[in-house]
Parts: structure tokens; C-alpha cells; sequence
């Protein structure tokens, strides 16, 4: 890249971005670039010794009965077979199919901080596979097992695989240490399954000694780096505070205890406090991430509620905005599926998988969240109530079915007010992306457009696959190509920097919006201001009608002091699922074969030399577009993608260019 792109690119930075987080990162590199980190954290790990031979027990554990109760004969039979899967050796990662579970990095393993300057590879393509296993997240199905069955296979499979990451994974040295966060979520997993193994045969003094021993070198390893962490101001920051204030509570007798509490709880409630906005948007824009987030903020509940804090705990302001952050989540989450929008970065993170559900299903964690800051449910009860009882285990259930009923509809209603904008049909709903940035965007999906119906979700985010990849596929998905949305002269909304930098933010902002008298928005629209480098605004309408119809119309205008007489090639896209299919005569009407009947999707247009063109997993199926490599993917966690329908409608003309979208259901149940 030239010099001066450089340097207008580091400006944009800066404004952006603010000195305040660019100067942290800029500190961080001087310690680390200095060498001073190397010297400070040395290869060996520390000599403390636990006095008392093990972790503290932190939390309080619900009672085999309501686990059992909760989850029946069916969920028992599923976790016993999850950990079975893990005690024979595979792991499910990211939520997918089992694979070998390997907790040995490759190659030799020098001090983590050559990694970080570059000096030495990962040895993978993507280190997120290599992190993944080592977070020990697979614990937690483990402890749950064991502490539902008292199957001593499930502490011996724990202990042996945490005797193997001790042996391949030397304190500060490969890439397991690389990563500060990824120390602090291991750490957690310790501290669990250490207090729920500790009845087994398997869990002996000289393991439960090991055990406090590592736990503190794993918190000795946070402190150091926290410039970094503070820097980016995301989930980096709170994952790590909260791994400081689980080992001042595991070890409280360890000399630097009081000071991870100091920082733990400084930082955590500052994270919350500022990395949550009025609206209850997380920083990262990211469904998973939000999802991290609470994860993080039940976690520390849990311990806070479990010990006695004098001063301690979640001040008041954070948890109004983790109340305002649940409001947000549950908007975006389908009550039928529990699946929620793919939207923003995705890296599959499950923390805390304290259920029987799948990795796609939100309802478990927000319907703790509910319970530990609403007070309340979000949801009846249901399978998805284990993690409720494991991080609320004291939650008295006194709803009557009339307080029930007054507790949906104050969910609906939060649903209707909250600031995403969503609007709902009959048995459908949408999303319309409408975000006002504070933060640096994940993607550029401005006026990009989610649809679900009956749990399914028709019109979808492609969601993210792999970070770190060779091309095309090196966080691919991020780009506005693949998003529901109107690409204008094939360029992003926004200026993308590197692989997670977008600069030039585009802004959204909503111009019109009409409730029905029940109070729900039943019509909108919207514009972003991505292309006003172009000359050009993009102004969505959406509608949606009692019937299931739903009509989307598309305008790119002149933006002000611009000429109108300018061409411009516009190009409106529908990411569709891998359903068959048929296209009219004029290939601008598709119907899609779902499982509850066919679905319609036409379009039209001001312009009349329209090109449509349908693309699958890379490789064109209808028309004459160009086909591209990662067009016609959805990616439903990471590094997992399927195929998907890409249907696209191009147009050349001067300005304004409108399309017409129209979707139509079928109406029998």
C-alpha cells in the first residue's frame, strides 16, 4: 500500500477510532515490541502453593432434582451421550460435528510473544482450531454429567486431558498463552469443574494442588496484557476481568489475590458500563458476541451471588444496560426456533454450555439473563431452563398463570419498543439493520433486511465462517455483496481497512416509521449515507401486512449538491435458503419449495434492462452474472458453511433506481 494511503487511512483511524484506544494499542505494542512482556512473564510459571490444596468452591449449584426435572429422561440420555463422545476423545466445536480432541499445539513451542510479533507461525491456518479445544468449554458437559450420574468416567476423562494441556501447553510458552482471554475462559472452566469433580475418587490432592497452581498462573498471565484488552474495549476485556475475579475468589489465600479483585471488578463493570449503548446494542454488533457478553455478566452474577462481596459486585448502571442488552437480544431471537439473527461477527463462541440445547438455540441464556436481571422469565418454562437453574439456583418460581400472561405481553412489548427495528406479521417477521456506529462495524450490512417465517428464516445473514483463511475466504463474508441490501457501483458501504477494520462509516437512520393502534410498526423506512462519496442515497421502505406479505421497496437517490445525470449499476440481493427451486420467464420471480409449502419472492423495477441471476455455493445456476467464489454460502457457525441460494437483480441507469421486492407465504397452517 502507497505511503499516503497509509497515512489517510492511520488519520481515519485516529478520528474514528479516538486517540484514547489507538493510544492503548500503541502502548501495548511498545511493552511487547520492547520486549519488556517477555521479560516479565516468565516461561516457568510461578512456585505458590494453595493452603489449603484446592480452589475455593465459588458458586452455588442447583439440585440434581430440578436439573433432572428440567431437562427429563430425553436430556439426561443426550448429555450422558455428549459425554461419552468426549471421554472417548471428540469434541464438538463451534457447535458442529464431532471431531478428535486435541489439546497439543504443533511444531516447538517458543514464549507466546513471538506470536504476537510475528517471529514464529501458528502452525494452522486459522489459531482459532487450535484455541477452540484448549478453552476446555467441553468441561462443562462433562461436570454436568457427572454431577447428574456420579459416572466416574467423567472426572478421570477431565483429569487426564488437563494432565495432557499441562504437559504440551508450558506456562507462557506456545499459543495457548497467546491470547489473554482465551487464558481467562480455561481458567474459568478450571475453577467449575474443580468444585463439581470434587467429590470423585479421581480429584486427588496432589491434582486438586495442581489444579490452584495453574489456576494462578493462568491469573498471573492476565494482568500484564490488559492494555490490549482495554484497547479494544469488547468481550477481550470483560472475559478477562472475569477471570481475575473467579481466581481471587478460587484463591483467596494467594498473595495477589486482592489485586485481581481490585482489576477484575474495576474493569468488568467499566466494560459494562460503557460497552453497552442506551439502545442495549453491544460494541460488537454480533449476535454471538452479545450472547458472549451476557454469558460473562451471568458468570460473574452467579459468584457475586455465591460469596459474600462486601463493595463488591455489578453496579447499578451496568445492570440497567445488561437489562437493556437482554431487551435487545430477545427482539432479534425467534421464539419458535430460538435461533437468532446471524447477524455481525460470528466465531461460534459458546462459553458456558450449561444446557442440553444446541449452539444455535438463545433461549437458555435469555431466559437466565431474564431471571438474574428481569426478575422474571422471558419464555414458559421449558428445556431451555437448565442454564437457569445453574446460574439462578435460587430463582423461586411464583409466576401464576395470570402473572405469566402479564409477563408475555411486558415481552412483547418490550420486543415492539425496543430500538431494532423489527416488525412483525401474522406467523412472520423482519429486521431491518439500522445502526448508528459508535463502535468500529464487523460488517457492512446497512438497510440489510432478515426474514423469518414460522421458525424459519428465509431471508438470511451469511453470517461469518472463517477469520483467518487464504482468499477468498479470509473473513470473507463481511462485505456488502452478501448482504440483503443494494450494492451501489460495486463498491463496500464502508472502506475496509484489513481483515476486522472498517473505516468510513456508514450511518443509518430511520425517516418514517407507523405503528399499528396496537402499537406495532407495521411500515418503515429508512436510508444510510455508504455511498455519498458516490453522490448517492440508499432509502429502503419495508411493510408488512396481516396476510404474511411483505413488500420491500429500494430507492437510490441523488444525495444533496449531487448531479443526477450520473450512471450508476445497482445491484439488490436476496440470500435464500438451499431450498428447490423454479424462476419465471423473466427470471425475476422466484419460488422456493419450503417445508411448509411455496414461498414467492418477485421483484421489479423503474429500470427495464434488468439482470437477474441466482448463484450457489459459488457457481451460477440462472443467468449471466460473473459468479464468485464465496456468493451463495451461509455460514451458521464458525468454520462450518452450507449452500445457499445468492438471487441478485442488477440494473444500469442514472439515478434514481428503485426495486420492488414482494414476498408472499402461503396462508394454510
Amino acid at each position: 500500500m502507497p505511503e499516503g494511503s497509509r497515512l489517510r487511512l492511520a488519520l481515519k483511524a485516529l478520528l474514528e477510532l479516538g486517540p484514547r484506544q489507538l493510544g492503548l494499542y500503541a502502548w501495548y505494542q511498545c511493552l511487547l515490541r520492547s520486549g519488556y512482556l517477555r521479560r516479565r512473564m516468565a516461561a516457568d510459571g510461578g512456585t505458590w502453593t494453595a493452603e489449603n490444596g484446592r480452589p475455593s468452591a465459588i458458586i452455588n449449584l442447583p439440585t440434581q432434582d430440578q436439573l433432572l426435572s428440567s431437562i427429563g429422561e430425553g436430556g439426561l440420555l443426550q448429555l450422558v451421550a455428549e459425554a461419552d463422545e468426549i471421554a472417548a476423545g471428540r469434541v464438538r466445536l463451534f457447535g458442529g460435528d464431532p471431531v478428535p480432541l486435541n489439546l497439543t499445539p504443533p511444531g516447538e513451542l517458543p514464549h507466546w510473544t513471538e506470536y504476537e510479533l510475528g517471529q514464529q507461525t501458528w502452525g494452522v491456518e486459522d489459531p482459532k482450531f487450535t484455541w477452540e479445544p484448549t478453552r476446555f468449554g467441553w468441561a462443562f458437559t462433562l461436570g454436568r454429567a457427572y454431577y447428574l450420574t456420579k459416572d466416574e468416567r467423567y472426572p478421570e476423562a477431565f483429569w487426564r486431558y488437563f494432565e495432557v494441556f499441562q504437559r504440551a501447553n508450558p506456562v507462557n510458552k506456545g499459543p495457548n498463552w497467546a491470547s489473554a482471554q482465551e487464558v481467562a475462559l480455561r481458567l474459568m472452566a478450571f475453577v467449575f469443574a474443580a468444585q463439581v469433580f470434587a467429590a470423585s475418587r479421581h480429584s486427588t490432592a496432589a491434582r486438586n494442588s495442581s489444579i490452584a497452581c495453574t489456576i494462578a498462573d493462568h491469573a498471573s498471565r492476565i494482568p500484564p496484557t490488559l492494555l490490549y484488552a482495554r484497547a479494544q474495549n469488547n468481550n477481550h476485556l470483560l472475559s478477562e476481568a472475569a477471570g481475575l475475579i473467579t481466581a481471587s475468589l478460587a484463591l483467596s489465600d494467594h498473595p495477589d489475590a486482592s489485586r485481581w479483585s481490585n482489576l477484575g471488578w474495576k474493569w468488568f463493570n467499566r466494560g459494562l458500563e460503557t460497552q453497552i449503548a442506551q439502545d442495549g446494542t453491544y460494541t460488537q454488533h454480533s449476535t454471538n458476541y452479545h450472547r458472549l457478553m451476557l454469558q460473562l455478566v451471568l458468570w460473574v452474577h452467579l459468584i457475586q451471588q455465591g460469596n459474600n462481596l462486601p463493595n463488591r459486585g455489578i453496579r447499578e448502571r451496568g445492570s440497567f444496560n445488561v437489562q437493556r442488552a437482554i431487551r435487545w437480544l430477545l427482539s432479534l431471537t425467534d421464539v419458535e426456533s430460538g435461533r437468532a439473527l446471524n447477524l455481525g461477527p460470528n466465531d461460534g463462541a459458546y462459553i458456558l454450555p450449561l444446557t442440553v440445547l444446541p449452539y444455535h438455540d438463545y433461549r437458555p441464556v435469555l431466559q437466565a439473563a431474564s431471571q438474574a436481571f428481569w426478575g422474571k422469565r422471558a419464555f414458559d418454562p421449558g428445556p431451555w431452563d437448565e442454564m437457569s437453574l445453574w446460574f439462578c439456583p435460587g430463582f423461586k418460581d411464583q409466576n401464576s398463570s395470570s402473572q405469566m400472561e402479564d409477563v408475555k405481553q411486558e415481552t412483547r412489548a418490550a420486543m415492539r419498543d425496543t430500538s431494532p427495528v423489527t416488525l412483525r406479521a401474522a406467523r412472520s417477521w423482519a429486521y431491518l439493520r439500522t445502526a448508528e456506529f459508535h463502535d468500529r462495524p464487523g460488517h457492512a450490512d446497512q438497510l440489510h433486511l432478515d426474514l423469518w417465517w414460522r421458525g424459519l428464516n428465509v431471508a438470511q445473514d451469511a453470517g461469518t465462517y472463517l477469520y483467518n483463511a487464504l482468499p477468498p475466504w479470509e473473513n470473507a463474508l463481511t462485505h456488502t455483496a452478501v448482504h440483503n441490501t443494494v450494492m451501489v457501483d460495486g463498491c463496500e458501504q464502508m472502506t475496509r481497512a484489513g481483515r476486522f477494520l472498517y473505516l468510513d462509516w456508514a450511518q443509518a437512520e430511520v425517516v418514517l416509521d407507523e405503528h399499528t393502534d396496537e402499537g406495532a410498526l407495521e411500515r418503515v423506512i429508512a436510508q444510510h449515507d455508504g455511498y455519498r462519496r458516490l453522490g448517492v442515497t440508499h432509502q429502503r421502505s419495508v411493510v408488512a401486512h396481516d396476510d404474511d406479505r411483505w413488500v420491500v421497496e429500494d430507492q437510490l437517490i441523488p444525495a444533496s449538491n449531487s448531479p443526477h445525470l450520473a450512471s450508476h449499476t445497482a445491484r439488490l440481493h436476496w440470500l435464500l435458503p438451499d431450498w428447490r427451486w423454479t424462476i419465471d420467464n423473466s427470471g425475476l420471480e422466484i419460488e422456493l419449495l419450503s417445508p411448509y409449502g411455496l414461498i414467492s419472492l418477485s421483484i421489479r423495477s423503474s429500470i427495464s434492462n434488468l439482470q437477474p441471476s441466482l448463484i450457489r455455493a459459488g457457481e451460477v445456476l440462472y443467468g449471466d452474472a460473473p459468479a464468485h467464489p464465496n456468493w451463495g454460502w451461509v455460514s451458521p457457525t464458525y468454520g462450518h458453511k452450507s449452500p445457499a441460494l445468492s438471487f441478485s437483480v442488477t440494473a444500469a441507469s442514472p439515478l434514481p433506481i428503485t426495486f420492488s421486492s414482494e414476498w408472499a407465504f402461503p396462508s394454510n397452517e
